[in-house]
């Protein structure tokens, strides 16, 4: 029965290990305070060792306890064997002092205590959080990384659609304000390309005449600008007000430098010129007020004499725009092309949109046109209206589209915005260039990934030997204990239990 019992393992729990011990009365309930005087004696010895690389490394980076204690000693009888006397007393006090904390711990077991409470802390905290910052900086590795690829992507997203949007508007982006401004130099060009297409529409615009003319009896001229421009190209915003090609033109200067902000929160998109004014006032320096002033009785130019009371009341006359111009003499906006003045272009823009609407519609009616009541309302027609097929009116609804597109294009949207105010060639710019500056924040925050993913793997590379080591020690820890243990009930085995890291 007892050989039975020897043979039946102690198993103890390695967190209650030392509650164990002192409840066996193995170690004393006091034993820390003993436990202090020791490491002071400790921490005194370890100031005059010899030069031995075992020594060295047991002191080395671990809680220097009593089994390293032991191995010292045992060291020590080697490196201080000239320092026995004749009564083979060691008379080094390297090895007294060793000898001395050795006894120290042997008394009360307090060796036992402390190891096991070494143990428990190695298992229960060391380890744990070794290995939580271990994972930590694994973990942020992966994170690092997966920024760095989310930076990166978004900074090739944003240089993308800054290009995208460059392109839409028909620039590099290499120099966003000086293309912008060269668009605008090279608009009267295009312009007067969409000018001479518009010769085409005559055919166009016959057939919606007649077709209103046979449907409503309409007498009044329809699509009236459509018409001139189908004859005169993009001419003259005073040569289509006046019906008269003007002798000399004199376009006003657009403005390429900042300008205040309008005091109101609209922006009139439409002109990139001088406003034009309802009334106007002519002086000799050239300037025009809106008010004509009756000429002087003395002198050789219009004067207003401001300083004589008596003087008759002097006669202001409101003139319409354009009236105070000479004689054939294009100035301000009658000096602008019918597609640069904001009111004629849109003008032009509404009944290219009128024609397209009739020629969808017409196109729409003939497809469905089957009934014999359908064929017999268009016999009377004029034969302009007789001759058209589907697809004739479907080639002529095209050619309108392709003008109206080009004058609506977001391209040309923006061109007529520069022209109408200087300042959005600023705000464009800006808002263009917002999208680079962020690539380029998305791409040092990219780098900054890359650091903080090489910090984590330095932490990783200085945590895992850190954490090898306390494996090691507190597996042989543990073996000593089980040894000890077993020792004081006749060698049964012990398993300490839950040692893991």
């Amino acid at each position: 029965m007892e050989q039975n019992i020897q043979n039946i393992p102690i198993d103890i729990q390695t967190s209650k290990l030392l509650d164990w011990l002192i409840d066996r009365r193995h170690c004393n309930l006091k034993w820390q305070n003993a436990v202090k005087g020791i490491r002071e004696k400790i921490n005194a010895a370890i100031q005059d060792m010899p030069e031995n690389e075992e020594i060295k490394e047991l002191l080395s980076g671990s809680y220097i306890h009593y089994f390293h204690c032991l191995r010292i000693v045992e060291i020590l009888k080697g490196t201080e064997q000239s320092s026995k006397n004749i009564f083979g007393k060691y008379s080094s006090q390297r090895m007294k002092d060793w000898q001395e904390i050795v006894h120290l711990y042997q008394a009360d077991n307090i060796y036992l205590a402390e190891t096991a409470s070494l143990l428990s802390r190695n298992v229960s905290y060391e380890g744990p959080a070794l290995r939580k910052q271990l994972a930590k900086a694994k973990q942020l590795q992966q994170d690092m990384s997966r920024r760095e690829v989310e930076c990166q992507s978004s900074a090739a997203d944003m240089r993308e659609h800054y290009y995208a949007a460059c392109k839409q508007y028909g620039i590099k982006g290499d120099n966003v304000p000086r293309e912008l401004q060269a668009l605008v130099k090279d608009l009267p060009d295009v312009l007067d390309k969409v000018g001479t297409d518009a010769a085409r529409l005559e055919e166009k615009i016959q057939l919606y005449t007649a077709f209103t003319n046979f449907v409503c009896e309409w007498s009044e001229p329809v699509l009236p600008i459509l018409t001139f421009a189908q004859k005169r190209g993009n001419a003259t915003f005073y040569e289509w007000r006046t019906g008269k090609v003007p002798t000399a033109v004199e376009r006003p200067h657009v403005e390429e430098t900042p300008v205040e902000a309008p005091a109101e929160d609209t922006i009139d998109w439409g002109d990139f010129s001088t406003q034009e004014a309802s009334s106007e006032i002519t002086v000799d320096d050239g300037i025009d007020w809106g008010i004509t002033v009756e000429p002087g009785s003395e002198g050789g130019g219009d004067t207003i004499d401001w300083g004589d009371a008596d003087v008759a009341p002097v006669e202001i006359e409101i003139v319409q725009a354009g009236t105070h111009c000479p004689e054939g003499v294009a100035k301000g906006n009658d000096a602008l092309s019918l597609l640069e003045n904001a009111k004629s272009r849109s003008q032009f823009i509404d009944e290219l949109m009128e024609l397209e609407t009739f020629l969808s519609q017409r196109l729409t009616e003939m497809d469905q046109e089957s009934d014999v009541v359908a064929i017999s309302q268009f016999q009377s027609a004029p034969r302009v209206i007789q001759i058209q097929s589907s697809e004739h009116i479907r080639g002529m609804l095209s050619e309108v589209q392709d003008l109206l597109g080009r004058l609506t294009s977001l391209r040309m949207q923006h061109l007529f915005m520069i022209l109408a105010s200087p300042r959005y060639v600023e705000r464009l710019t800006e808002v263009l260039s917002q999208k680079m500056k962020q690539a380029d924040i998305l791409e040092l925050k990219a780098i900054s990934m890359v650091e903080k993913r090489r910090e984590a793997l330095e932490e990783q590379s200085r945590l895992e030997p850190r954490v090898d080591l306390l494996v090691e020690r507190t597996q042989e820890l543990k073996k000593m204990i089980e040894s000890d243990i077993s020792k004081r009930y006749n060698n049964r085995p012990v398993n300490l239990m839950g040692v893991m890291i």
